[in-house]
């Protein structure tokens, strides 16, 4: 337990640097800074904040939640979870540095075979308990082995038909929606179930599950055609974004038979968190039906607001909203210290204004009004309040470590 505790705040601390990546991109809007590499820094972000941060944290909470504690406490564990961890910080030193180049290469390599790893050690110890939650987890290590095969191809696109290939653009497309859509979002989904598993209804579960699966193979189709005309892409997009809110609608009817569970076990920050990943999935499942217009399937990836606003509202709005909500809910982030609690609260009023920011101008753009004033120093100085909120919950983490290895000590 003390080790796993030690894994969290290296997550956080993962999580810290990402942010800090994420800042100086916002700064070299203002202040371009000669020694950094814009695009560069952009791939160290976003290499840290999904296999850094959402990676390592899951790899973390599976284990607690899903592998027998005799299992878990096995040797290859702590070794892999540091294995891992090194390759992170090597992409963090990487990337900066060289962009894609041998190292960084190298370290993204390096993780996406211990993940394999790690795969392979779930399926084999996690406990065959049937639980709606344990299916979700299998689903999402399957998807997880699946969007690889977009990072295998890219090699092979590089040397016969160039970066500039639709090809190499499809294949980093393909692994990005099933990371994210179906490894994160899935695994994320199992953890939360996970602590509701004995007051699920199974048919609803049945429902949600096979229209979540359907979905997420469905809509691959939208990436792929920016690269390809195909109509057949746009039916099978339209089908999978409107089986996605039905999903969802069957995972909202689910969680309302538990509302008495919710408001009478879990405290107001857990609500708080929980509410708005909620609140940012079912925005998630509304901005994709919009894709269904040619209009707005055009511009979701051209305007640059609307891609960045989308990313984070998946990553920090769902992914880390639930992630968040799991700890408090079981104890690991104390909710009675006030640290915390203003950590919280500024790294969501960071979250929900950096994302109002970013739609409302992508929506001036897409509408040809310009941009807003002051938009860059804006959303430069409304990105300090998650770096804040994450130093602030990570200092609570540490103070609560020192104080139960203190009390140990007595």
């Amino acid at each position: 337990m003390n080790s796993q505790k030690t894994w969290l705040i290296c997550c956080f601390f993962n999580f810290l640097i990402a942010c800090v990546f994420g800042l100086l991109l916002r700064l070299m809007y203002l202040f371009p800074v000669g020694f950094l590499n814009y695009s560069f820094l952009l791939h160290a972000h976003s290499h840290v904040a999904m296999l850094g941060w959402i990676y390592m944290i899951v790899f973390v909470l599976i284990i607690r939640f899903f592998i027998p504690k005799e299992k878990s406490e096995k040797p290859i564990y702590n070794r892999l979870f540091w294995l891992t961890e090194f390759s992170v910080i090597g992409m963090m030193i990487a990337f900066p540095i060289q962009g894609y180049a041998l190292f960084s290469i190298i370290f993204s390599t390096m993780h996406i075979l211990l993940s394999y790893v790690f795969c392979r050690l779930v399926w084999k110890d996690s406990s065959r308990d049937k639980s709606p939650s344990q299916r979700i987890l299998l689903v999402s290590i399957l998807f997880m082995i699946l969007s690889t095969c977009g990072v295998w191809c890219l090699g092979p696109a590089v040397s016969t038909l160039g970066k500039q290939s639709a090809f190499y653009q499809i294949a980093i497309q393909f692994f990005l929606h099933f990371q994210f859509n179906g490894w994160f979002i899935f695994a994320v989904l199992a953890l939360f179930l996970r602590q509701f598993q004995d007051k699920i209804d199974e048919v609803k579960f049945k429902q949600f599950y096979f229209l979540m699966i359907v979905s997420i193979l469905l809509t691959v189709a939208f990436p792929i055609r920016w690269f390809v005309e195909s109509n057949v892409l746009n039916y099978m997009n339209g089908l999978g974004v409107f089986i996605q809110f039905w999903a969802f609608i069957c995972f909202y009817k689910m969680l309302k038979t538990q509302s008495e569970y919710f408001n009478s076990t879990l405290n107001k920050t857990t609500k708080l968190v929980y509410g708005l990943a909620l609140c940012s999935l079912f925005l998630k499942a509304g901005i994709q039906i919009l894709t269904v217009f040619p209009n707005f399937a055009e511009v979701s990836h051209q305007i640059r607001n609307f891609v960045i606003g989308f990313i984070h509202l998946t990553t920090l709005g769902i992914i880390t909203g639930f992630l968040f909500g799991i700890l408090l809910q079981n104890k690991v982030l104390s909710t009675h210290c006030k640290t915390l609690q203003i950590g919280v609260k500024c790294f969501i009023f960071g979250y929900i204004a950096t994302e109002v920011l970013l739609f409302l101008q992508g929506g001036l753009f897409f509408f040809g009004k310009g941009t807003i004033v002051f938009y860059y120093q804006g959303i430069l100085i409304l990105s300090i309040f998650l770096v804040l909120g994450l130093v602030l919950i990570m200092l609570s983490m540490i103070n609560l470590k020192f104080e139960n290895s203190q009390k140990q000590v007595k």
